[in-house]
């Protein structure tokens, strides 16, 4: 009878941290030392903030079945596309976040102290802007980054009573990069399983 596995071996725990970064930023280094990550993210990342539930991490392919009279079963299963890419919601709302969720615009800002404003105005069609999203596990043992995402969702803003704050929820799609892949998903430490 096999050894058995001790279940925490591949348990992952925790939301982790969300980073932002202009599309062309240098990608992490993904550094280990002891088994986990050591580096820090290059400049250019930014943390996204807090969200309302973590995020979730997407990957979907799309199939046909190839069909033949003779059989009751599809006799193969054909890849005819993927989406890959991730959700979730901010819970803090600003300028900068809110250009980030509508894929650019710009922010003009006046006056200084107490008079101080600022005014986003949404991207023209067309004018949409890529950026690059990551995550690093709260472990600092797993990290993903996509070098080309684009937010897909639609952004409804719900204001409610009480402690239910308002926040900007986001449906990112990652698009190939140079290198053909939507993203990259990399672990830190002996390969597990």
């Amino acid at each position: 009878m096999p050894a058995a596995v001790a279940p925490k071996n591949a348990l992952s725990f925790g939301a982790g941290w969300l980073y932002w970064a202009p599309l062309g930023t240098s990608v992490p280094a993904c550094t280990v030392s002891g088994s986990v990550f050591t580096d820090t993210w290059p400049v250019g990342w930014v943390l996204l903030g807090v969200t309302r539930e973590g995020h979730e991490f997407n990957y979907e392919l799309s199939t046909e079945d190839v069909e033949a009279a003779e059989y009751l079963d599809p006799i193969a299963t054909v890849t005819t596309g993927r989406t890959a890419g991730m959700s979730f919601e901010m819970m803090q709302i600003h300028a900068t976040n809110l250009k980030r969720a509508l894929n650019g615009g710009t922010i003009a800002t006046s006056g200084s102290g107490a008079t101080l404003r600022s005014e986003l105005t949404p991207p023209a069609m067309g004018q949409e802007t890529r950026c690059m999203l990551g995550w690093e596990s709260q472990d600092l043992t797993e990290r993903l980054y996509a070098e080309q995402a684009f937010q897909t969702g639609s952004l409804s803003i719900a204001r409610r009573k009480g402690a239910d704050n308002a926040g900007l929820p986001t449906e990112w799609r990652f698009e190939p990069a140079a290198d053909g892949n939507p993203y990259h998903h990399i672990f830190a430490g002996a390969v597990r399983g």
